[in-house]
């Protein structure tokens, strides 16, 4: 098997050295320089105190950058751990545990999908998920996916194959009701199409 490209950066010199140490010589992993992101599988990121600005203007730096992050970490606040997500961390590893074989076991984790985080911080962060929930997406009318209650039963209709006609008679929906919901969720996620809008909700497990 091919080894993973990986990029390292890290706030500090010393810090990106020894991240680099861990890594070096392991089979499993290809390092290649920040600079070439574009060319890397996972980024590991090492940080002693991390600022959620610091990742974010991590990812301005690299907008195309669309892989897992590995965060390498002394210190994580639990009302960071949201923040943190959303700028593509897959799996935090505390630096007190960051050996050669933990690395190689989280990074090729997140390459194959998973993710890992301590699991003193799930419950934090499961809280923090609900407090979005409650707090931001309801009192908008949306849900965890993105979309509104109307629009995922739109959809689960058009997945059935019912035409514009049909959703609208089963909702008791005008057609214009129909066109305008789909065309409102087309736009506002830049979707293509009303396949594409169904293949959106069945990803996010929305239908």
């Amino acid at each position: 098997m091919d080894p993973t490209p990986v990029a390292v950066h890290a706030h500090t010199p010393i810090l990106r050295a020894g991240v680099m140490a861990l890594l070096r010589g392991q089979a499993a992993i290809e390092t290649v320089p920040v600079e070439r992101w574009q060319d890397a599988d996972v980024l590991v990121v090492a940080h002693d105190h991390l600022r959620i600005s610091d990742l974010r203007g991590l990812r301005e730096k690299m907008p195309e950058f669309a892989k897992p992050i590995v965060l390498v970490v002394q210190d994580l606040r639990e009302s960071q751990l949201l923040g943190a997500v959303e700028c593509g961390v897959r799996a935090v590893v505390p630096m007190s545990q960051a050996t050669g074989d933990r690395l190689i076991h989280t990074i090729n984790a997140v390459v194959g999908g998973a993710g890992e985080i301590p699991a003193k911080l799930i419950g934090p962060l499961l809280d923090q998920v609900h407090t979005l929930h409650d707090k931001v997406l309801r009192p908008n009318g949306l849900t965890s996916s993105g979309l509104t209650p109307r629009e995922i039963n739109v959809l689960i209709l058009l997945a059935e194959g019912k035409d514009t006609a049909e959703v609208a008679e089963a909702l008791w929906y005008s057609e214009r009701t129909v066109k305008n919901i789909i065309q409102g969720m087309i736009s506002r996620l830049n979707l293509r199409n009303r396949a594409h809008a169904v293949a959106y909700a069945a990803r996010v497990g929305a239908i």
